[in-house]
């Protein structure tokens, strides 16, 4: 799924390819990437960008006609750029094409999304605050106020482990599985602490882990085109998804705890004192 790093830097790669131009066409391919239907997508034609934004792990085209194109990735979908679409109207099918946007050069862009549970979403609103998931952010982890003590009021209250903690985005806005993996691991810890046990000092480490790991994504990211962002995602994490490889800080076995739909890796070492953690599923899988 992409997080904020990847959102970030593909909202600095539509503003140099969209703003100040027009889009001519907008081509709905599958129905279910439509949540709004008043105004209705195709009001966003004849729009000339004036702006990209990012609103946690939504992005926001901007358009001078008071609209706004607001679209989330989900886990499986993606935004493939093409410098010259290709001719005709793309046809309905089983393929991973959602929906293609064109703009008057013949250049633009396709929303993809891969296997079967579709979840990529695409609104068109007057305020990006009128998309439910935009509006129950909570604050930016990259914003200049999100000091520590604003993580500390964040987490005060917070009886939920840390790891489910980071990845809520009403708490904090843009970290997903991933991410939440990589930052406990530069903070040292558990994924099954509690986020309101955390002393002064913890929430100080967790507060530098969070923005120093979110900010060196988005450096990796920086100028890259869409198309080798997933790449770059990969190649910069040293725990999540790597079951089995050796730790780079420590050199211990990397671990991982599974869910019903998700997984998480972490340090033994370096997060837990040396212990591995309980992994039920896996448990009940091997009785």
């Amino acid at each position: 799924m992409p997080e904020l790093p990847e959102v970030e830097a593909l909202k600095d790669f539509l503003a140099g390819q969209l703003v100040g131009h027009e889009v001519v066409r907008v081509l709905p391919v599958a129905v279910s990437v439509l949540k709004t239907y008043d105004p209705p997508v195709g009001a966003f034609e004849g729009s000339e960008i004036t702006a990209v934004r990012r609103y946690g792990k939504f992005l926001d085209i901007e358009g001078d006609k008071g609209l706004h194109f607001v679209t989330h990735l989900a886990r499986a979908g993606w935004l493939q750029w093409k410098d010259r679409l290709p001719d005709g109207p793309p046809r309905p099918g089983k393929g991973p094409l959602a929906l293609r946007v064109a703009l008057e050069t013949g250049a633009g862009f396709d929303l993809t999304e891969a296997g079967t549970q579709k979840r990529l979403a695409v609104y068109v609103v007057r305020d990006p605050q009128e998309v439910p998931g935009v509006a129950r952010l909570g604050p930016d982890p990259l914003a200049d106020d999100f000091d520590e003590a604003r993580l500390a009021a964040l987490l005060k209250d917070e009886r939920r482990q840390l790891k489910g903690a980071l990845r809520d985005q009403s708490l904090i806005a843009g970290v997903g599985n991933a991410y939440s993996d990589e930052i406990l691991h530069a903070a040292k810890m558990s994924p099954f602490k509690l986020a309101a046990s955390l002393t002064p000092e913890e929430t100080r480490r967790l507060h530098e882990a969070l923005r120093g790991t979110l900010a060196e994504a988005v450096e990796r990211s920086r100028g890259l085109a869409a198309g080798r962002l997933k790449s770059e995602k990969k190649s910069g994490l040293r725990v999540h998804g790597r079951t089995g490889e050796p730790c780079p800080v420590c050199g211990d076995t990397i671990r991982e705890v599974s869910f019903s739909d998700s997984s998480l890796q972490y340090c033994p070492t370096c997060q837990t004192g040396g212990k591995p953690l309980a992994d039920r599923r896996m448990s009940r899988l091997l009785k």
